[in-house]
């Protein structure tokens, strides 16, 4: 897990052969004025989802999981919490959806606070909840970075 501004998202770029593909369209995008949706960046191997939403508490969102896929969870404005916690530390709920790159667990695990401009990057030994309300947020404009394993 790395948790930090995107400001310093260029320290991210050796982690991954394809995170500077990822960060640089971060950087270089004004996501006000672009529509929700999937956008590939190298086909399937690192693609974007723009996404606009109301964050939700807690008890309304689930823990999940990917195995093919780094996330990197990018809030472009507002703020909300995100909660990521070790896979083992997990007991699943589901089994995993290969279609679907998904898998989900119950637990508990740490709360972060992810504000306009921040980045999380999640691996999948990693189990994480993202899109939790923060008192006093509304609307917020995220984009996921998919990027393959």
């Amino acid at each position: 897990m790395v948790i930090d501004d995107l400001r310093n998202a260029s320290l991210c770029f050796g982690m991954h052969k394809n995170f500077r593909t990822a960060f640089d369209y971060l950087l270089r995008t004004d996501f006000t004025h672009v529509a929700n949706g999937k956008y590939p960046l190298d086909g399937e191997n690192v693609f974007a989802i723009v996404n606009r939403y109301e964050p939700q508490s807690a008890e309304e969102l689930k823990w999940e999981a990917h195995r093919n896929y780094i996330d990197i969870q990018f809030v472009a404005s507002g703020f909300e919490e995100i909660g990521i916690v070790g896979i083992g530390e997990m007991t699943h709920t589901t089994d995993y959806d290969e279609m679907s790159d998904v898998q989900f667990f119950k637990g508990t695990g740490e709360h972060y606070h992810l504000g306009e401009k921040m980045f999380a990057v999640i691996f999948p030994h990693e189990v994480h909840k993202p899109g939790i309300a923060v008192e006093g947020n509304s609307a917020v404009l995220k984009v996921v970075i998919k990027v393959r394993v």
